[in-house]
């Protein structure tokens, strides 16, 4: 459940003309898409803030059968998928990955990696010759979850990488984390 006040979130735009400020950093100028899987809207929060926060566009990708949401079936059926690679079919999209110098891709951590939706996206882009940034969100553990998108993505420049713990459970403290994260990455 999100806040039931909006939490800032830090705005590259709005700083950049506070401070009046030059607008030339590296990725400012490159077109930005954030990809991001979300069951329980953990990644989704995070994904909506960063996308806000650097002007990015941004693509929810969802399955055409979702996973059980009561526990604790999700947990089995979503950790056995991720386990096996499933890749499960997708709902369309539409998104030319050309368009963009730069993906911000974002996942919940299962059974220790990355989720089956985000795993058919990959595989149906094969995408190259990309910025990349990696983001999840977890309650316990990363895992390899990094590890195997880095192995997934090969190919493609892996500028960033950056984990949430207990998203909403820990909504300001992860925003503080977020905005840190934006500013020394040169978001603007």
């Amino acid at each position: 459940m999100f806040s039931a006040f909006p939490l800032p979130v830090f705005n590259c735009q709005k700083f950049l003309k506070m401070a009046k400020l030059n607008n030339n950093s590296y990725f400012n100028n490159m077109k930005k898409l954030v990809i991001f899987y979300s069951l329980n809207n953990n990644t989704k929060f995070i994904a909506e803030k960063l996308a806000q926060g650097i002007g990015a566009d941004i693509l929810e990708l969802k399955p055409e059968k979702e996973i059980p949401q009561k526990e604790p079936m999700q947990h089995l059926s979503g950790g056995k998928q991720a386990m096996a690679k499933e890749t499960p079919r997708l709902q369309k999209y539409d998104i030319n990955l050309a368009d963009y110098d730069t993906l911000i891709i974002g996942t919940p951590v299962w059974a220790f990696t990355f989720t089956p939706p985000l795993r058919t996206f990959l595989r149906e882009n094969q995408i190259k010759n990309k910025k990349i940034i990696l983001f999840c969100t977890y309650d316990l553990l990363k895992g390899m979850t990094f590890n195997n998108l880095r192995k997934e993505l090969e190919g493609n420049d892996i500028v960033a990488e950056i984990g949430f713990r207990s998203v909403l459970k820990k909504q300001e403290e992860n925003l503080k984390k977020l905005q840190d994260f934006i500013k020394e990455s040169n978001f603007c």
